[in-house]
């Protein structure tokens, strides 16, 4: 199968969050399986990749969209990136959405409109590359929501086209611009109504994904769920519950040689399922770099997040006397609201010695928390799939979360099942919930033998990528069936 993967983002070239990782590994997953994929990214400024370069694509320019070009490089992994070479949209300060400033492009509409229509050329009858075309151009989130509507464009003039996949990483982000940007990204004015693109008087990029794709995926089962009500789907609820029979929730996998305790380079202590020594080691060498109290019976608390409500960081403010009481510890490492980093960072100068907050973000630190520390706290209040509650299991870390998104389908709750349970969900989701769920981790904390074997369980659980780039096959294949390619 001919697969083309369109992102604004994809790990370790350009990420701003959990779709980097996403774009960075499932592609290699499909590879790996024997298929032939093709990344398509911007080109965007400062980004290295390393790899055979093959001959420049030259893309004209045509009405409203400016001249492109398309720079293909061959990776280890055996995907094609198809680079989008564009000076004027994408060498620029800053990141793939914000300027340095961190206010958004103002001409975004334009950025990832020609992101979506290069990606529709390459499935379309006219593919710029003279030897490949697509038979599926899968878009993500709302920088390739048009891809989907400039392919059934296509097929309303009788041209075979690739079929199309939009994947929702974030409901909460719609690509939502005035109606007036119609006219520059060539929609068909029959389609800027309530049954196309239109989103309270205006243009929502995603919604046209959601839309005109022939098959929808979101990063997890229960996400899928939750985007058909009002409370989770951000408006869009209706046209989700439309299209349920498209939708497919597939839980995000992890990059398995990355986050490896056995192999990562990032830690100073190696340690395997069962080596409770070897991550002991990381717990001490995490609390003296951080200036904690070097103690083993301290119970360590982590969190590596974006510093926003949507995480639950405040219900981490409010508890924070009950996190830390019994001589136990926090380590945190983020950025986010203005607010929340100063609560913490205020919290944690009361607290020398007990808590510790990192501002930013630290990737050897990251992956030395996840080592390092007992618990991971994650009590977000959603969170489509979320990848860190997966990494602390593969580290031996139980997690506390929220019963909610990618963290319900991916964390055994150990209260209920005392064999195999691999951390602690939150039975509601309230403050009361949260203390709940931190009682009960902290009563398993005080039995050594029970606690190693919830951190043993989570361990041996696979979140690799193999399964779920098979059940991404079976989308493809439904719709490919359904658009007749």
């Amino acid at each position: 199968m001919k697969i083309l993967f369109a992102t604004p983002e994809c790990a370790p070239y350009v990420k701003t969050g959990g779709l980097g990782d996403v774009s960075g590994a499932l592609p290699a997953a499909l590879a790996a399986l024997g298929h032939d994929v093709r990344v398509l990214l911007p080109a965007y400024r400062g980004m290295r990749v390393s790899g055979a370069v093959g001959d420049t694509v030259d893309i004209a320019a045509s009405g409203s969209w400016p001249a492109a070009q398309l720079l293909p490089v061959q990776l280890e992994s055996g995907v094609t990136m198809l680079l989008l070479a564009c000076p004027g949209l994408y060498q620029r300060e800053g990141g793939p959405y914000v300027d340095a400033n961190g206010a958004d492009y103002h001409d975004n509409v334009l950025r990832f409109g020609v992101l979506s229509r290069v990606a529709a050329m390459l499935g379309g009858p006219a593919s710029p590359l003279a030897d490949w075309r697509a038979d599926v151009v899968h878009g993500n989130d709302w920088p390739c929501g048009l891809a989907p509507l400039y392919l059934a464009q296509a097929r309303v003039t009788g041209s075979r086209t690739a079929a199309s996949v939009t994947t929702i990483h974030n409901m909460a982000f719609q690509g939502v611009v005035p109606m007036d940007n119609a006219d520059l990204l060539g929609i068909p004015a029959l389609w800027r109504g309530i049954e196309g693109v239109e989103f309270w008087g205006q243009l929502s990029m995603l919604k046209a994904g959601l839309q005109y794709a022939d098959a929808i995926t979101t990063v997890s089962p229960t996400y899928a769920r939750e985007i058909q009500t009002p409370e989770f789907g951000c408006g869009l609820d209706g046209v989700l519950r439309a299209r349920a029979d498209r939708l497919t929730g597939i839980l995000n996998g992890i990059d398995t040689h990355a986050w490896n305790p056995a192999h990562d380079p990032l830690l100073l202590h190696a340690y395997t399922p069962g080596d409770f020594a070897g991550k002991a080691k990381n717990k001490a060498a995490l609390q003296k770099q951080l200036g904690l109290k070097v103690d083993p019976r301290a119970m360590l608390f982590g969190i590596v997040s974006r510093l926003t409500p949507q995480k639950g960081v405040d219900l981490v403010l409010q508890h924070l006397d009950t996190i830390l009481a019994e001589g136990a510890q926090l380590a945190v490492l983020g950025s986010g609201e203005a607010g929340l980093q100063h609560a913490l960072s205020e919290a944690a100068a009361k607290r020398r010695g007990q808590m510790h907050v990192t501002l930013g973000f630290n990737e050897q630190l990251a992956h030395r928390i996840e080592a390092g520390v007992d618990c991971f706290l994650m009590p977000s209040r959603f969170e489509p799939c979320g990848l860190n509650q997966m990494y602390s299991q593969a580290y031996g870390t139980p997690p506390l979360v929220a019963n909610t998104g990618g963290l319900a389908d991916s964390v055994l709750d150990a209260t209920q099942d005392e064999q195999q349970g691999t951390g602690f969900v939150m039975r509601t989701q309230d403050p009361s919930g949260f203390a709940d769920a931190l009682q009960r981790a902290r009563a398993a904390f005080r039995e050594p033998a029970r606690w190693r074997r919830i951190a043993d369980n989570g361990m041996r659980r696979r979140f690799g990528w193999e399964d779920s780039a098979r059940k991404y096959l079976e989308v493809y294949g439904a719709a490919i069936a359904r658009a007749g390619c």
